[in-house]
């Protein structure tokens, strides 16, 4: 949401969105507001009220004992109302931060469970990021709402208190304080709102510095950062842009300055304008000294209470901004099913199939998938193989369901599956991606992907499934060992070749009809490899499995075979068949099995496409 776009939320939804939240969570963060109003009011009349009363006295020569009375009285209710009111603030903190806490709750929750490609929409990501910002920390705008509403209210009842104490002036007087403090503010949030003009400039900067302070902390680069001696090239990159950030906020405080000047020369004319006009009454005799005194002060809090009320719209304005992104982002359309979906059909066994499929990636032309027709039989092994960019990990991924396809059907038992809850539809399956990452958790949640109600047992067995017997006797707390040491210094680091056996455990575990192995032995060393596909139709009993690879001698341990090429079935087959064929997948067999025949010389020859 840059400056010149409409948000989506006015200012009242968007305040109305934080009370219903703070309703939900910590109602006392809204009453609290109202406490706090009439503590600092009482305060603010308090003090405006102690020296013209106090200097009364001494006028009518009051005895000693009712001045010192009266500055004791004021002093108690000043020191009663000041310790209410830091009582009431220290702890209307917390329930503000719960308040806060459970939007960022609620942020974390929609990344987590929105559609599939809108976690990958960059206009989307960019609004979760401001979203995020938002509730960033005590300051940001989730929670300084709270004190920005209490200000203006208090600003509100401030003004109006004090017009009625000034209705006995000159009404011309009152309009030129209005308008002199009203033109002081103006002014100067023209000049000071240069630096919110140019918040994406500056978060710009710190984003890159932020960005370069990460990197040169990471462990995965600190062997290149070594090796290739990186370390003066990240320094003068950060220093770089480090400059550009200091010249920019020297041109803001430069700019800044100007903001002080307008407020000196309207303020000593403001105040000019109040202490004619006083001085005139009191050398008429109209008003006593402490009068005068009273009246300025009133005027001069009168400035203030306009500047504050024009000051706290200004800022429940941009809070709002802020906050109308977690708005938008919490409440983003899901293009897929998620509530009011039929059930899931209870069968022993699922057919998976396409019809005519055709699919982009959103923001593109190229068909990535075309025309295409599949049909995955209940307990089939299948294999798809196919060059980079045919289409095989997208065909994978709509067979899931984590994109659904711009035209066609895919059919679960022969009913569209965007007829069902797609998050029930989602436990059908069992899956290793080629993008993925482990949390720093223990090896037993990493397999289970549970924090409670862990069967170890089946963990243990899924880790000797996968080929990590060895690996887990090995570890000084077995299962319970941490994996990575970001979070915990006894943690232990995986090799890819590890990490791809802990990910197909974690699929063991889950135990879903539908396998889905996408490169699941790229990391692995051609023996390890073999030792995988011995125990695949192990692994596979009893499921329908898909199992993609560049390496085409793991096809032979599946029922069928599909060569994809441009997004289309090009060839399909036993292994055997496809060889006898003399064909594509011949062709790239052919080139691969020279790399493992000893003494063959590789010629280059280009393979048949």
């Amino acid at each position: 949401m840059n400056g010149k776009e409409k948000p989506k939320y006015n200012v009242w939804q968007n305040v109305g969105f934080m009370i219903r939240m703070a309703w939900r969570h910590v109602r006392s963060v809204i009453w609290m507001i109202f406490v706090s109003v009439g503590l600092t009011l009482g305060i603010n009349i308090a003090q405006l009220f102690i020296a013209p009363v106090v200097l009364g006295k001494v006028e009518q020569k009051a005895p000693l004992s009712e001045l010192l009375g009266t500055i004791l009285f004021f002093t108690l209710v000043l020191i009663i109302l000041n310790g209410i009111l830091g009582y009431v603030n220290e702890n209307t903190l917390y329930g503000r931060i719960e308040v806060r806490t459970a939007i960022v709750m609620d942020i974390n929750d929609k990344a987590c469970t929105t559609s599939y490609p809108n976690s990958g929409d960059p206009g989307i990501l960019k609004l979760q990021e401001k979203a995020m910002m938002a509730c960033g920390s005590n300051d940001m705008a989730t929670e300084h709402i709270w004190t920005t509403l209490s200000l203006l209210l208090v600003n509100i009842a401030g003004f109006g208190a004090y017009l009625l104490l000034l209705a006995r002036t000159e009404l011309l007087l009152i309009l030129a304080v209005t308008l002199t403090a009203s033109a002081g503010f103006f002014i100067s949030n023209r000049i000071n709102g240069w630096g919110y003009r140019h918040r994406e400039e500056e978060a710009e900067y710190w984003r890159k510095m932020r960005y370069i302070q990460q990197k040169t902390e990471s462990i995965t680069l600190a062997k290149d950062i070594r090796i290739f001696g990186l370390a003066p090239w990240l320094d003068s990159v950060y220093e770089s842009i480090q400059k550009l950030y200091v010249a920019f906020v020297s041109k803001r405080e430069k700019i800044y300055i100007w903001s002080c000047v307008a407020d000196v020369v309207l303020g000593l004319l403001r105040n000019g304008i109040a202490y004619g006009y006083l001085i005139r009454l009191v050398l008429a005799g109209e008003i006593s000294a402490s009068g005068f005194l009273l009246y300025f002060s009133a005027f001069t809090g009168f400035s203030a209470w306009i500047t504050g009320i024009l000051g706290e719209c200004t800022t429940m304005y941009k809070e709002s901004l802020d906050i109308s992104a977690v708005q938008e982002y919490l409440n983003l359309p899901e293009p897929f099913r998620f509530e009011g979906g039929i059930g899931i059909p209870q069968a022993e066994r699922y057919e998976l199939k396409m019809e005519n499929v055709t699919f982009r990636y959103p923001g593109t032309e190229k068909e990535i998938i075309s025309k295409l027709n599949l049909t995955l039989s209940p307990g089939e092994k299948l294999a798809i193989v196919g060059l980079n960019g045919a289409g095989k990990t997208t065909l994978v991924k709509l067979l899931c369901g984590l994109y659904d396809p711009d035209e066609g059907r895919i059919l679960l038992n022969g009913i569209d599956i965007r007829e069902f809850d797609r998050r029930e539809y989602y436990r059908l399956f069992s899956a290793v991606f080629q993008e993925y990452s482990l949390l720093d958790v223990t090896v037993a949640h990493t397999v289970a992907q549970s924090v409670s109600e862990i069967d170890r047992e089946r963990v243990k067995a899924c880790l000797e499934e996968a080929g990590l017997a060895e690996w887990l006797a090995e570890l000084p707390k077995g299962m319970e060992t941490p994996v990575g040491k970001l979070v915990y210094e006894d943690g232990v680091l995986l090799s890819g070749g590890q990490n791809q056996r802990l990910l197909l455990a974690r699929a063991l575990y889950k135990d879903g009809p539908f396998l889905f192995l996408d490169e699941p032995t790229a990391a692995l060393d051609p023996i390890a490899e073999q030792d995988i596909y011995r125990k695949y139709n192990e692994m596979t009993k009893g499921k329908s499995a898909v199992f993609i690879s560049h390496r085409l001698a793991s096809t032979r341990f599946c029922d069928r075979i599909i060569f994809l090429k441009d997004g289309r079935i090009a060839e399909v087959g036993t292994h055997e068949e496809l060889l006898g064929r003399q064909g594509d997948y011949a062709g790239l067999f052919e080139v691969q099995a020279r790399y493992y025949q000893e003494g063959r010389e590789f010629d280059g020859e280009a393979v048949n496409s």
